[in-house]
């Protein structure tokens, strides 16, 4: 049991999360969402657990579907949000989207949307950070359909022959897009199952227990800082949504949706804080204030201007032009 106050802010990071998610979808069906949108909605206790047990300075690395961890890690809503709708005061003016949120000034070194992509990169920070002995580690978030890519099995291994300070952490959601990722993997759990091959422990932890996802990331992340090589945890969690915007999740038998969706986090945490004397009004306060700062967040993006023309031309190279090509 972690103590009252780390409590309050796991249940706030969740909470608001959840209702950035819920407007975020509102936004899309009003057309306001440039591009599609992977929602993390039922997933919220790994993004909160995990950034709670990280250092300010350390690294994080996130999926397509990366909004939970962005939040979770300090990024301004309005920032976030106004990326979302594809305004200029957006994290990245409007230029990545949902699909690509970057927030260096809190170690988030990017959300990536080819599968596995970020688990060779994310060895790349970890190995810096051990050769400027900085102490830092780097977590790197992936879905259970990156488990079946070759970029996850080169990852583990390196990270191992190199004992990286990364810990990587798994969200299997039991489906990659449309199919289950139990009907495409020899073993029961894609990531765990796996671990021992590369010589780590086959760490899982329920997903939807976020002081569980606390104490066992804690535990990983400070088994890195004190130079004991990587970890590799699956969290067993549930996307309550379709993969993306466009998916209505059909494919999913009514009774497996209905057995998770009573396995959700929030009120799942809510019971436990309020069976330890937490009073209602306390978590009322909570919920009302993440509601109000979505609202703000959403009218400060809704009212930021569409990105000038000239901003195509920045970020590109390391200069932030391309005269020295010239």
């Amino acid at each position: 049991m972690v103590d009252e106050l780390t409590s309050l802010v796991l249940y706030r990071k969740m909470t608001e999360i959840r209702q950035f998610e819920k407007r975020a979808y509102d936004l899309f069906l009003q057309n306001l969402v440039k591009g599609t949108t992977h929602l993390g909605t039922g997933q919220e206790a790994i993004a909160a657990g995990v950034s709670q047990a990280m250092r300010e300075d350390d690294y994080m690395f996130v999926t397509y579907r990366g909004h939970n961890h962005v939040l979770a890690r300090g990024t301004p809503m309005t920032a976030v949000m106004a990326e979302l709708l594809g305004r200029e005061n957006g994290l990245m003016h409007g230029k990545g989207g949902s699909m690509h949120l970057l927030d260096t000034s809190r170690g988030i070194l990017g959300a990536y949307a080819i599968i596995g992509a970020q688990l060779v990169i994310a060895n790349g920070s970890a190995w810096s950070a051990k050769y400027r002995e900085t102490g830092q580690v780097t977590v790197c978030f992936l879905g259970d359909g990156a488990t079946n890519i070759g970029a996850f099995h080169e990852a583990l291994n390196l990270a191992v022959v190199w004992q990286l300070p990364v810990v990587f952490i798994c969200e299997n959601n039991q489906y990659m897009e449309y199919t289950p990722i139990g009907s495409v993997t020899a073993v029961k759990r894609p990531a765990a199952d796996r671990a021992p091959a590369y010589g780590l422990a086959g760490i899982e932890v329920d997903g939807n227990d976020v002081e569980a996802v606390y104490q066992v990331a804690g535990n990983a992340i400070q088994n890195a800082r004190d130079g004991g090589g990587p970890s590799l945890i699956e969290a067993l969690t549930y996307r309550h949504g379709g993969h993306s915007r466009a998916d209505p999740a059909k494919y999913r038998p009514a009774d497996e949706v209905q057995e998770w969706l009573g396995r959700d986090p929030l009120p799942r945490y809510r019971a436990v804080l309020a069976s330890r004397g937490i009073d209602a009004a306390v978590l009322d306060s909570i919920d009302a204030k993440a509601r109000a700062d979505v609202d703000r967040a959403t009218e400060e993006a809704k009212a930021g201007p569409e990105p000038r023309l000239e901003l195509a031309e920045t970020n590109v190279w390391a200069d932030g032009g391309h005269a020295w090509r010239n």
